[in-house]
């Protein structure tokens, strides 16, 4: 049986929007506490900690003389990290995140900017101090390493596929000779597409959203990405989309920070770890109703 992919059976009811409270003991790495399931369909809100003191974060510093914290997301991955056109309203797994992260280092959501950026775009985004932290389906790699620091991980996935509903050819990566396979410019997803799939031939674009309806114009023949993204989109389309094959990859989702920024690095995995009961509301409300089984994975040692 696929562990990527199980039905929990929750429904959108019992995965109720909640009112989670991130209380900070006033200390560097305070512990946050969960709350209680409630709230209404507007979105998520956190307790704001009070008298956080993070010494020793360029990063925290920024904020505090800012008064408002800087958020890089994603926009357009359903269940992850989305914005309505209409409404204007965030939500998703990741905007939760951040809003989490924010609420524990004192700051509400009406002090919270958030903007979106592409992948390519990331690490240079945090280089030039154009965010203060990033959450966005944000694999930790070594190569990444290089420029920036990661907290977390705070979820785990895998690569997949996604294709057209009738589509019967396609049933995994091996399948993918001679096919034009899409995803997100300086992903991880496409490059692991070249150097394992060499066979395949391979587009770009700076959004997932853009490849899937490539996909559906029958531009392309696959969309590759994380297995999590990949199962929000068909969730919305299922009549034209499906998620076919196995996994082929292990993906560790990490909050971006500022290169050797330490201090703020082990303020949020003392979050992680002390909040469990929070993440795993976060994560019922947004993913659950979607069939995606949730393990909240440990956090690695600060480097």
């Amino acid at each position: 049986m696929r562990k990527s992919r199980i039905i929990t059976g929750l429904s959108l009811a019992a995965a109720a929007l909640l009112t989670l409270t991130a209380c900070n003991s006033g200390a560097p790495g305070g512990s946050p506490t969960s709350g209680t399931p409630s709230g209404s369909a507007s979105g998520t809100w956190f307790e704001v900690s009070k008298d956080v003191s993070l010494q020793g974060s360029p990063t925290f510093d920024a904020i505090t003389a800012r008064g408002s914290v800087k958020v890089g997301v994603k926009e357009d991955q359903p269940g992850l990290g989305y914005l309505d056109p209409t409404t204007g309203e965030r939500t998703g797994f990741d905007i939760d995140i951040a809003r989490w992260i924010a609420a524990s280092l004192g700051y509400d959501e009406d002090k919270i900017e958030f903007t979106a950026i592409p992948s390519a775009n990331r690490e240079q985004a945090l280089v030039n101090g154009d965010v203060d932290y990033y959450v966005g389906t944000y694999s930790i790699t070594d190569s990444r390493k290089e420029q920036i620091s990661f907290a977390g991980p705070y979820f785990t996935t895998g690569q997949g596929l996604l294709v057209a509903a009738d589509n019967t050819d396609i049933n995994g990566p091996d399948d993918l000779a001679g096919k034009t396979v899409c995803s997100a410019t300086g992903s991880t997803s496409i490059q692991r597409i070249k150097d394992k799939y060499p066979d395949a031939q391979t587009t770009e674009f700076d959004t997932y959203s853009q490849c899937v309806e490539q996909l559906k114009n029958g531009q392309v023949d696959a969309v590759t990405t994380d297995e999590s993204i990949l199962i929000g989109f068909a969730a919305q389309d299922p009549d034209n989309l499906k998620v076919v094959g196995d996994v082929f990859s292990e993906e560790r989702y990490g909050v971006g920070i500022a290169k050797g920024d330490t201090a703020l690095q082990e303020f949020i995995n003392t979050m992680f770890t002390d909040g469990g009961d929070i993440w795993q509301a976060i994560f019922d409300k947004n993913l659950g109703p979607a069939g995606v089984k949730g393990e909240q994975p440990a956090v690695d040692p600060v480097s």
